[in-house]
């Protein structure tokens, strides 16, 4: 696979208004059902310093929001653009400009590549692109604090891949040319900059080194460090080298910097740094500790006391299950390998490190030498110290400092001992921080859950999260009257609620909020037992799932996950993890780990039926996974299920055998299926028992093609579709519940109908903004609705009434414009070499 180049890429904003000049839907308006509540990702904040009541909000894939009542209401101000994921955003309050840059930097499995700077001279009214095309996650847009016309933008560049236009970018002329002045290498970005307000000539850039693919993460690199420039940005120094007292080498992870505007001698800088701790925990002779266990012989293990292994299965909830004597004669007898108990209870999800984390540094004398000045740990990065990485100073005391991440901290000695900001109503996981210049315990803050305001250091916090910016991962529908939905969000667990609901702070004066909370975590899929509308199957990150009430969730959820066997490894579960009901038996849930699972009571009890991935690749990344099962609504037991390393596979008998259905020659003019890819969806037809669509997503290769196909003999043969879908990766396909000739496709950009099977499509956007990442469709069929789970605009409802109307029309076609949509052509024709593999 290869990444989609920029000037292809581009070619989005002409065939996304080719389809909307083609659509005859615009009329038939969607509508926001919420909820806004428990909000979406905050990553930047830019508040009027003269009247701090007047703040724009950027989301990390919910675009920029304006308020001029204090966060009471809001406005939605970058709608009208391509893309709704954001960097950074930066306010010129003199002149009313605003810059925006796209693409989120957190580096999470959610930040969405952005398209370039857009800037605004009318207070966000309209938008004009600017450029940087091949940027994709911006960091920082800093402003000259004189010169309207000059800015410098901090690229990371490509999460996925290796890129060049990444490090620090120049304009003198408002946007219009760029000059890169700063540039490492091709995985070492620019994640943040800085200035010296009394003399702009003196600029501060950090730059991190970083890789990620689907199966493995690098968060840090000896390339990441500090430079400065004192021409302006047009040249730069590293003043952070050796013998500087900033720490070197491969332990450097992300870095922020902050100036003391009064004295700008003064920097303050964070640093991820992943050095492993030391071990200096008191050895627990209780027990063993896992590395003990590792690289066992059969003699080495036959030397362990039972009493300690005991203790071990104890604490890890399966004493009973096992014993140390029936282990140790397993182990004794060949039946089990004398690294078996390693095997058992090892874990790699990327978060089981323990590195030192954040470190605070702080230099007086403008860069030119370092001293670590926190003398205690400070506990803002957990484990995924690449999520985070701000810090900032007062501008009226250079000893007060504050630092977020996982939790929000502050010091007023500078930054040697540090509290704790993260009172009741305020959510973890912090991104932006604004402070008052006035008065700075005044503080707004952004966070996984939306916006805080503080007037007293975050002793006391206000929510105003009165968007509907929810990020959700799916969704999913009941029978009840009215009908409920259901979904899971980014961090902000599994909610539900009524399908009917239409947002108002009304709710406050009863204390009922409409949407409920029915799990934690970052919440994933759901499935409801439609047979009492009660009975939900949900969970979080990495296969957590359980079976609940949903009226008691939490004191009704019991665990559903299936438990390796000893002398296994531990099962493998995706970030999202799929889990289905048998639309023909409810009492049957299905459940994709790398292997696939079936139970008939209910999940009460689970069975491992096959492995349908090609194995784990040995990252620190769970891969080698099921991401996606449909069971055929014509047919019991004929299932699909597809993985997150490229396989689509089929079992006629529930599961019991599968084949391998898209690794064939096909006997269509369509090449085989693009390997190696996410399979995003698989959905059986209720038309056809033979027909089946899968889409593809080429997400985590930087590849933004539409891999959209269609099998009409049970995956023997496929062919493409959607070839007039613009380059946005695929997240689901969907059949209309009544006309098999409309197709419903949700992708990072929108929602595309095709009222021909997938011929032709075209955009359906009417009530929702340009462009919205479509992460899931659900329909409810009896009330023939159709239900829209976004990621970072929260559900959207609309009938399919009149849509259904529409393509029954003999003239529809007549209503089309006479010229064609843009074509594309095929990315494995344009690109692939012979042999070319995952």
């Amino acid at each position: 696979m290869k990444p989609t180049p920029a000037a292809e890429r581009m070619k989005v904003v002409q065939q996304r208004q080719a389809l909307e000049k083609a659509s005859v839907l615009n009329s038939i308006p969607f509508r926001s059902i919420g909820p806004s509540v428990m909000s979406g990702r905050v990553v930047d904040i830019d508040a009027n310093p003269s009247d701090p009541t007047e703040f724009y909000v950027a989301y990390a894939s919910g675009g920029v929001w304006y308020t001029d009542n204090n966060g009471q209401s809001f406005a939605p101000v970058f709608d009208s653009t391509e893309t709704l994921t954001i960097g950074d955003i930066a306010v010129n309050w003199k002149s009313g400009t605003i810059w925006v840059g796209t693409g989120e930097v957190n580096s999470s499995r959610s930040s969405y590549a952005g398209t370039g700077v857009y800037k605004s001279t009318d207070k966000g009214k309209t938008w004009k692109w600017m450029g940087l095309p091949d940027s994709h996650h911006i960091g920082k847009i800093q402003l000259h604090p004189t010169d309207d016309n000059t800015a410098w933008v901090a690229v990371l560049g490509h999460l996925y891949s290796p890129n060049a236009e990444r490090g620090v970018y120049k304009t003198t002329d408002g946007g219009q040319t760029w000059k890169k002045t700063l540039y490492i290498d091709d995985n070492t970005g620019a994640v943040d900059l800085d200035i010296n307000p009394q003399n702009p000539g003196e600029v501060y850039a950090t730059v991190w080194y970083r890789t990620r693919s689907a199966w493995n993460f690098v968060p840090n690199g000896k390339t990441s460090g500090i430079y400065k420039s004192t021409d302006g940005g047009n040249t730069w120094t590293n003043v952070t080298k050796e013998g500087s007292g900033f720490p070197q080498g491969d332990i450097l992870g992300r870095i922020g910097v902050a100036v003391y505007a009064k004295n700008p001698q003064i920097v303050y800088a964070v640093l991820d740094n992943q050095k492993a701790k030391p071990d200096t925990a008191k050895k627990d002779t209780l027990v063993y500790a896992l590395a003990e266990l590792k690289n066992l012989t059969k003699e080495k293990f036959a030397q362990l006391e039972e009493r300690k292994i005991d203790t071990l299965l104890k604490r890890n909830g399966i004493l009973g299950k096992y014993s140390a004597r029936q282990i140790k004669e397993q182990v004794a007898t060949g039946q089990l390998q004398a690294t078996a108990l390693y095997d058992y209870l090892y874990i790699n999800t990327g978060f089981e490190g323990t590195p030192i984390g954040a470190e605070i540094y702080r230099s007086d004398n403008g860069g030119g030498s370092w001293k670590k000045v926190n003398e205690k740990e400070l506990p803002i990065n957990s484990t995924y110290g690449y999520y985070f990485g701000k810090i900032y100073v007062s501008p009226t005391n250079p000893d007060k400092v504050f630092a977020i991440g996982f939790t929000s901290q502050y010091s007023t000695d500078g930054g040697k001992t540090w509290k704790n900001m993260d009172k009741p109503n305020v959510h973890p996981d912090h991104h932006a921080l604004w402070i008052d210049p006035q008065r700075d315990s005044h503080l707004i803050n952004g966070n996984d859950g939306g916006l805080n305001i503080t007037y007293d250091n975050g002793e006391h916090w206000i929510k105003a999260n009165t968007p509907s910016v929810g990020q959700f991962y799916s969704v999913v529908v009941d029978n009840a009257r009215p009908y409920n939905v259901y979904g899971g969000l980014q961090d902000n667990g599994v909610w539900t609620g009524p399908s009917t609901n239409r947002e108002s702070p009304n709710w406050q004066g009863t204390g009922d909020y409409p949407f409920k909370s029915i799990m934690g975590g970052d919440g994933m899929q759901v499935q409801v037992d439609t047979r009492d509308n009660q009975t939900v199957y949900t969970g979080f990150q990495f296969g957590n799932y359980s079976r609940l009430n949903k009226l008691q969730p939490r004191q009704t959820a019991k665990r559903i996950t299936p438990l390796h066997p000893l002398g296994e490894k531990p099962y493998r579960f995706n970030w999202q993890t799929p889990v289905l009901l048998s639309q023909h038996n409810q009492d049957v849930v299905y459940f994709g780990g790398n292997k696939f699972f079936r139970s008939m009571n209910k999940a009460d009890t689970m069975y491992a039926m096959a492995d349908l991935t090609k194995g784990d690749r040995g990252g620190n990344v769970p891969y080698g996974t099921i991401t996606t099962i449909s069971e055929s609504p014509l047919r019991f037991g004929a299932i699909y299920a597809g993985t997150d390393d490229g396989n689509i596979q089929l079992s006629k008998d529930g599961g019991y055998s599968w084949a391998l259905v898209n690794n064939k020659p096909t006997k269509t003019t369509d090449a085989n299926l693009a390997t190696g890819l996410w399979v995003s969806r698989v959905t059986a037809s209720k038309f056809k028992e033979s027909r089946v669509y899968a889409s593809l997503n080429g997400y985590r290769f930087d590849d933004f093609s539409p891999y959209l196909y269609v099998s009409e003999d049970y995956g023997a043969t496929w062919k493409q579709l959607g070839k007039d879908l613009p380059l946005e990766p695929v997240n689901v396909v969907k059949e209309d519940p009544k006309n098999e000739n409309i197709l419903y496709v949700g992708t990072d950009g929108g929602l595309y109908v095709s009222f021909n099977r997938g011929q032709s499509f075209m955009l359906w956007n009417g009530g929702l903004p340009k462009s919205v990442p479509v992460h899931d469709i659900a329909i409810q069929e009896r009330d023939n609705e159709l239900v829209l789970g976004t990621h970072g605009r929260s559900l959207y409802v609309t009938s399919l009434a009149d849509v259904q109307g529409l393509q029954k029309d003999k003239d529809w076609l007549k209503k089309k414009p006479k010229e064609k949509p843009v074509q594309r052509q095929r990315r494995d024709e344009e690109e692939s070499e012979p042999g070319e593999q995952d």
